[in-house]
């Protein structure tokens, strides 16, 4: 029999209150119980980065936390990072240099992206390649992934 928890915590500015089984994956949460597909699970191991989303502000790997750990806590995902149909200058950035093709591990670079610049607003493109490391996708070659977050931070590392 698995134990439960309550926890109250927002999503993308959404309070929810939730009775949720001790050992069930934030990302399992968000997918699962909320609906939020965006934030895709790969390896479930927080080596592909695919899950990342915010947690009070910060990238986390969703696959590696426990929904019960974000009792109180704000989440954002990728759901979350447009502004209603505004697209986030990420998201706009990818779009114009063609930095996606199958999309799977686009949500979690997307948010760890959106952190980095939040803390390194004019990142070298080697910074941004440094960044990267912690994600996989097997579409683009990064070189595109690269050239929309040089372009989205406007430091001109084009």
């Amino acid at each position: 029999m698995s134990s439960h928890s309550e926890i109250a915590v927002t999503v993308n500015g959404r309070r929810y209150r939730e009775a949720v089984a001790e050992r069930m994956l934030l990302s399992d949460f968000l997918r699962q119980r909320l609906g939020l597909t965006g934030t895709h699970v790969g390896c479930e191991h927080g080596v592909c980065g695919s899950c990342t989303v915010h947690l009070d502000g910060a990238a986390v790997r969703s696959c590696l936390l426990l929904a019960v750990q974000t009792d109180g806590a704000d989440v954002r995902t990728v759901e979350g990072l447009a502004d209603g149909e505004r697209l986030h200058p990420l998201q706009e950035a990818f779009r114009e240099h063609f930095a996606l093709q199958c999309g799977f591990c686009t949500p979690g670079i997307l948010m760890a992206a959106a952190d980095f610049l939040a803390h390194n607003p004019a990142p070298a493109r080697n910074e941004i390649a440094e960044m990267l490391a912690g994600h996989l996708c097997r579409c683009t070659g990064y070189a595109p992934i690269i050239d929309a977050i040089a372009a989205a931070s406007g430091s001109g590392a084009e």
